[in-house]
Parts: structure tokens; sequence; C-alpha cells
């Protein structure tokens, strides 16, 4: 049996997983005690990935190829990965070195730092991908049936 399954798709589902225990992480850290703002927005990163985000790349090329215009995929992309690359790193910064975090929360949000720099990392992968297809399908959709014109002649004719 050929495996002819997209790479994407095991890509996508590794982002939503991700982006789930980076969601439980830090609403556990939230609750229990008032962060900043910084948690707050991985917390944002984690629900904007695995419901908004993931979501619309994985399903719109596929059901709804009019939602799904060449630049919107990348933009969101690039939106993406910015946001996991401005909070794992500001997390991190935030956060005390491991010799001083020694209590449930912190080492809460280490874990999410780790998680959202894995996540960057796969978003940085699908954005270099949707780029350089975006750039690829010049100003035809990639999803046009239209057969491609003939370009050779028949002598004779």
């Amino acid at each position: 049996m050929a495996l002819n399954f997209p790479w994407i798709y095991p890509v996508r589902v590794a982002q939503v997983v991700f982006a789930i225990i980076v969601l439980g992480l830090t609403a556990y850290a939230v609750g229990l005690v008032r962060w900043s703002d910084t948690v707050n927005f991985m917390l944002f990163n984690g629900v904007w990935t695995a419901f908004v985000a993931t979501p619309y790349l994985a399903l719109a090329p596929v059901f709804f190829p009019q939602l799904a215009h060449r630049f919107v995929i990348p933009a969101v992309e690039i939106v993406t990965m910015i946001f996991w690359f401005a909070g794992f790193i500001a997390l991190g910064v935030l956060l005390p070195s491991p010799d001083y975090c020694h209590w449930g929360q912190c080492r809460a949000l280490q874990a999410a730092t780790v998680f959202g720099s894995f996540e960057w990392a796969l978003f940085l992968a699908t954005t270099i991908v949707a780029i350089l297809g975006a750039l690829r399908s010049g100003g035809h959709s990639t999803h046009s049936t239209k057969p491609a014109p003939q370009t050779t002649t028949q002598i004779g004719v």
C-alpha cells in the first residue's frame, strides 16, 4: 500500500496537541496565582491555536476553498508564529531560574515555555511551506480545475 498521506496533517495534530497542553498548563497557573499579562498571553495563544488558527488552516483549504485565499493562509501562519515566539520568549524571561523554581505553578509555566518553543518551531516550518506555496502559485489559484492550455501545434492543420 502506497503512503499517500500529506505530511501537514500530523503536524497540524501536533500543533493542536501542544496548544492544548500549553492551554492547560497556563490555565492551571492562572487559576491559582495572579500572574502577569505574559501568562495570560500564553493562555490566549493556546486558545487561538487550538480553536481558531489550526482548524482554519487545516479545514479551509479542503472544505471551504473560497475562504482559503492564497495570502490569508500564510498571513494566519505568520501571525500565529509571531504570537508563539513572543509568548515563549516573554514567559522565559519572566520566570526565575530553575534553581529557584520549586513550586507547582512555576514548574507548569516552565513546561509551558518549552511546549511554546516547540509550537513556534512547528509554526515556523509550516509558515515557510505556506509562503513558498503562495509564491509558487503566482496569480493562479491552486484549486483551479481548468485544464492547462495546449502549447503544441499540429503540422498540416
